[in-house]
């Protein structure tokens, strides 16, 4: 496993529900999580959960990252303020280390032309459309699109988007990995049976 921690971007308007199966179980698994925001000030998420970052996003650099995490946020659609976290996704693709992005966070990488040459997904087609980006033709209408190192989601969607973190890092595979995604998406009390046998539940 790559000891490295995991970055999840935090800033006004988070949507707190978007990256919370990720994030706990990476930390169960054995991941430290770092919050970065755009300067080290406190963010209210959406849910009026204030989070002091550990991190400024000018002091994150790829090599020492395991994954960017990108969640939704009012931010994204109005006005120009989160930017910087889609251009440091691009540091991080260009660096081979992955970017995972949910909701609003697809929206940005659009922006940024990340998604223009990718498979991936999001809300709906059209709410990427709007950004003017050139990747219609790669858009899947599917829960979540992992496409090399980015994974990407729609906000209805955070245990797909977690699946597909942990597939992406090898948190977990195979039958663990079904399992853990039909306990927690379909609460399959066989799933979470599996689970406890390997000692994952």
């Amino acid at each position: 496993m790559n000891t490295q921690p995991v970055h999840l971007a935090v800033y006004d308007t988070l949507a707190d529900w978007e990256p919370g199966h990720a994030t706990a179980h990476l930390a169960r698994a054995g991941y430290r999580i770092r919050t970065v925001g755009p300067a080290r000030e406190p963010v209210t998420s959406i849910g009026g959960l204030r989070i002091q970052p550990d991190l400024a996003l000018a002091d994150v650099r790829p090599e020492d990252s395991s994954l960017l995490i990108l969640p939704g946020a009012d931010l994204w659609d109005t006005n120009d303020d989160l930017a910087p976290f889609a251009r440091k996704a691009r540091e991080f693709l260009d660096a081979g280390v992955p970017v995972a992005a949910i909701c609003g966070g697809t929206a940005g990488l659009a922006r940024e032309g990340l998604l223009d040459d990718r498979d991936h997904t999001s809300a709906v087609s059209f709410y990427l459309a709007a950004t003017g980006y050139a990747g219609g033709d790669r858009y899947i209408d599917t829960d979540a699109v992992t496409d090399g190192n980015l994974v990407t989601a729609g906000p209805t969607e955070p245990v797909a988007f977690a699946r597909e973190i942990f597939r992406l890092l090898g948190v977990y595979e195979g039958e663990l990995l079904d399992a853990w995604y039909r306990l927690f998406h379909d609460s399959d009390a066989e799933a979470y049976a599996v689970l406890a046998k390997a000692g994952a539940a």
